[in-house]
């Protein structure tokens, strides 16, 4: 397990990087640990016995982002996996959907897993292996969420976040968001690197959460002409709007859940609306001619388990996609989740496709009405 003060070698010896010839952990990985494990160890479920299926041998070559995510993935599923099952798990950093295909298209798959958003995957067609999901838990598994390429990992959300000292009463979604009479104050939302919020834009002018997909692209730039005057930063980082709402920079925000719940547990006067929420996903996908196919399914089989499910959503704010994994979370943790049983009907799931589809023409729109 990665703690503070290992040294590079220590952690390539630990996890067999340099045999596999790939690199272990940047920079982001090596100086994060997640703060709240930190601050109090968290007892997570033990995981029972696997399917014999699951056991093996060899190793699979794992590509993380890297930061506070890996941490989780580390504990919830890569250590407990590597003893489970007898198969070595080598991590590498940086899952670059460019990379992948340079790997593909020259026939020097160095990668088994990837973690990508559907986007990605989605914008990579042809360059993945089909999934098996006959290894799968998929009683208890969403079927919106098997895709024949990849599978999702992870769920987060795209949120309203204010601040509880702005106003008598909470904004209760977008439609509040965009009323600056109701409640005043500068905004901050998601430029172009992030999605453009279409969604909670055309939500913001009537339509119902479950008719936003197809987008009218038009009506949301119309609804974004309102609220524009009143956005002080379109940012392009996570981290950016929980410390714009921390710092008292402004009483509103668009933000991921897993930036504002930390700085709201740390004690900053800061909430979560999830009324309305945007829910998007990370997914594991294997690589096309990946060297080690088998491993791979295995691993992603296992990690969509109950209980890694649930130890990786103790262990960082994340939605499961298991929905077992409810029943292995406290009360209080839980409560905290886009998934939680109570919480998740108060969100919806992007149109990973219609974003495929639309992607390019939206942000070159978007490109020129920033700078009207």
């Amino acid at each position: 397990m990665i703690q503070r003060g290992l040294t590079r070698r220590e952690l390539v010896r630990r996890y067999g990087a340099a045999a596999a010839g790939v690199a272990l952990l940047g920079p982001r990985a090596l100086s994060s640990v997640a703060s709240a494990q930190e601050a109090t160890p968290v007892a997570l479920p033990e995981i029972p016995a696997i399917p014999a299926a699951l056991k093996g041998s060899g190793n699979v070559v794992v590509a993380s982002w890297g930061g506070a995510v890996l941490d989780a993935q580390l504990k919830a599923y890569i250590e407990p996996f590597q003893e489970m099952t007898g198969i070595t798990v080598t991590v590498a950093d940086g899952p670059d959907p460019s990379k992948v295909k340079a790997m593909v298209d020259t026939g020097n798959v160095e990668w088994d897993v990837v973690q990508l958003g559907r986007g990605d995957v989605l914008a990579l067609d042809g360059y993945w292996e089909e999934m098996d999901y006959s290894l799968f838990d998929t009683a208890n598994l969403d079927a919106a969420l098997m895709r024949p390429d990849s599978f999702a990992m992870v769920l987060f959300a795209e949120i309203l976040a204010y601040r509880t000292d702005a106003f008598p009463n909470a904004p209760e979604g977008w439609k509040d968001f965009w009323d600056v009479e109701a409640f005043p104050g500068s905004r901050t939302m998601p430029a172009a690197a992030q999605l453009p919020f279409l969604e909670g834009a055309v939500i913001a002018d009537g339509v119902p959460m479950d008719e936003v997909y197809p987008i009218d692209i038009d009506r949301a730039f119309a609804s974004f002409d309102r609220i524009k005057p009143h956005v002080v930063k379109w940012w392009e980082a996570g981290a950016q709007p929980a410390q714009m709402l921390t710092d008292n920079e402004v009483p509103l925000a668009v933000a991921f859940n897993g930036r504002i719940t930390p700085v709201k547990e740390a004690g900053a006067p800061v909430d979560i609306q999830w009324n309305e929420g945007l829910l998007a996903e990370d997914d594991w996908a294997i690589v096309k001619g990946a060297p080690n196919r088998e491993n791979a399914l295995k691993f992603c089989a296992f990690c969509t388990l109950p209980a890694p499910q649930a130890r990786f959503s103790m262990l960082i704010p994340y939605g499961f996609v298991n929905s077992k994994a409810a029943e292995l979370i406290p009360a209080d943790q839980l409560a905290r989740l886009p998934t939680a049983p109570e919480l998740r009907p108060k969100l919806f799931l992007r149109d990973e496709q219609w974003w495929a589809e639309n992607r390019e023409s939206v942000i070159e729109r978007w490109n020129e009405w920033i700078l009207e």
